[in-house]
């Protein structure tokens, strides 16, 4: 492929390697301005979490709008100027090696992408589990068969998706984005049924106001729901216009993420008494609870059985369900696979992964490394946790939402470090104050990250306040472990593929 000199002075700008050409040359353009709202509606609104955040009761729903404004907005500022200024393949990566050089970025980028297929093969996968057991098997607990059955289908339906290019794969994304829409829909109409036949739990006002115990437990689910801005802008070289289409789905998909949050968690608050809502399955629990308007039995133990257009209603809802979760983690992988194969051909990881196929204009190595890490945790964490999926929910998640924020400890400074660094960029938006967006939203998921390793640090660490559910006193030390472990542990293995990828650079130099 011959480079214009506008290509090669970019190219020698940005500090690209000669395998960037390369690459490129094999990536396909099928990302259009639709295509990229809703894929972001996707990578941002995960119904897998709505029920551990509503778990936590009416306050979280207080929170939740506290850090829309002082959190999601914020980002979603920062990221039209990072996705428009820089708009290259691999964003995320991209942005943190040009602010910071490539071991933070290896270091960085190895935390964005792993969160994804431990998140895919744990949380998303068990939701799924769930989905089938409420609306098909009336709670009744698929065998330890189909269980490993159900979820490695699900694992690589949604591996072989991400291969797929997108002019394929795109319909993953608009098909999940449309489910979240009428399941949206029809949990709406059915609360406003359920209020009219049954009325509804109804929390006090006080029970809305806000602690510093709340925020701390809440503060990590909800940032990990707020953050995914980025993630189309990992497939930026395959954006029709980026520079038009990137500011035009942040600030779209923000409006869209808060209603989609928002009114379910503020559904489930009002529908079911704090007793009743579970960390794992709050959501599936509220849509039953109010699709029993449509049609139910009560068992002599108030057991509640869908019935008749209930039971049909409640077979929607869970391929609905099923759907949004399964284009939740489609689009996840497909951005994140992206930005560690782009670190790949850039001197960060090894170069066998930085490989786009010629065929499907996508990273098929990292792809099928997604998937095989996703089926190892899935594997594992049913076995560590003897079959019980609400433990096997929660640790995953747990690692999830570590993870993930810490990837953005590198890449929320990046924002104002580019402005001084790389002053002549382009900048078609520029996000207002941009120093202070930087250090704030920093400061924000660093004080999560550390509350997620340490609850309560500070003021009471891992006391009756803030110790997480079913850890006792005495296991602060353990459950510390149980979190920071895995963390050093990937360190160890990014700072590996940086010096691989660094031996590969200077053997071409």
């Amino acid at each position: 492929m011959t480079m214009t000199p506008e290509s090669a002075d970019r190219t020698e700008s940005l500090d690209f390697t000669s395998d960037y050409e390369t690459e490129k040359a094999n990536l396909q353009k099928h990302f259009g301005r639709r295509e990229v709202l809703f894929f972001t509606i996707c990578t941002l609104v995960g119904v897998d979490t709505i029920g551990a955040i509503a778990f936590i009761g009416p306050s979280s729903f207080t929170w939740l709008a506290i850090l829309a404004i002082a959190f999601f907005i914020p980002s979603a500022l920062l990221f039209a100027e990072l996705g428009t200024a820089f708009p290259e393949e691999g964003g995320p990566y991209l942005w943190a090696r040009l602010a910071f050089g490539r071991l933070a970025a290896s270091i960085n980028n190895f935390f964005y992408w792993i969160t994804n297929p431990v998140w895919f093969g744990g949380t998303l996968t068990v939701v799924t589990i769930k989905a089938i057991e409420a609306f098909f098997r009336n709670d009744e607990p698929v065998s330890s068969t189909w269980f490993y059955i159900i979820g490695l289908v699900f694992i690589w339906v949604g591996t072989f998706g991400s291969i797929l290019s997108f002019k394929v794969g795109k319909w993953i994304p608009i098909l999940g984005a449309f489910a979240r829409f009428i399941l949206l829909g029809l949990f709406t109409l059915s609360i406003v049924l359920y209020a009219q036949k049954f009325g509804l739990h109804a929390p006090s006002l006080g029970s809305f106001k806000v602690t510093w115990a709340g925020f701390v437990m809440v503060a990590g689910l909800i940032l990990f729901n707020f953050v995914g801005f980025e993630n189309p802008s990992s497939a930026g070289d395959e954006m029709k216009d980026s520079q038009r289409d990137v500011p035009y789905a942040v600030f779209r998909s923000a409006i869209y993420a808060v209603l989609l949050y928002g009114i379910p968690i503020f559904g489930i608050v009002l529908v079911l008494p704090l007793d009743k809502a579970t960390n794992l399955g709050g959501f599936i629990d509220a849509i039953k609870e109010t699709f029993s308007v449509f049609g139910q039995d009560v068992a002599a133990d108030g057991t509640v059985t869908l019935t008749g257009m209930g039971s049909v209603m409640g077979g929607v809802a869970a391929v609905l369900l099923v759907l949004c979760v399964l284009s939740s983690g489609v689009a996840w992988l497909m951005g994140s696979d992206r930005a560690l194969a782009v670190s790949g051909y850039d001197g960060a990881a090894p170069r066998s992964l930085g490989v786009f196929s010629e065929k499907y204009g996508t990273p098929v190595r990292v792809n099928l490394l997604s998937g095989l890490v996703a089926t190892i945790v899935f594997v594992l964490a049913h076995k560590i946790s003897d079959g019980n999926v609400g433990k096997y929910f929660s640790v995953v998640l747990s690692i999830a939402v570590s993870t993930t924020l810490i990837s953005y400890i590198a890449i929320f400074p990046a924002l104002w470090k580019l402005r001084v660094s790389h002053p002549n960029a382009t900048r078609v938006y520029r996000a207002p104050f941009a120093k202070f967006l930087s250090v704030w939203l920093t400061a924000v998921v660093t004080f999560a990250t550390i509350q997620l390793l340490a609850p309560g640090l500070g003021n009471g660490w891992f006391s009756d306040d803030y110790r997480p559910e079913g850890w006792e006193a005495s296991e602060k030390w353990k459950y510390m472990l149980t979190e920071a472990v895995p963390l050093v542990v990937f360190i160890l293995i990014a700072v590996i593929f940086w010096a691989v990828g660094r031996r590969n650079l200077q053997r071409k130099a």
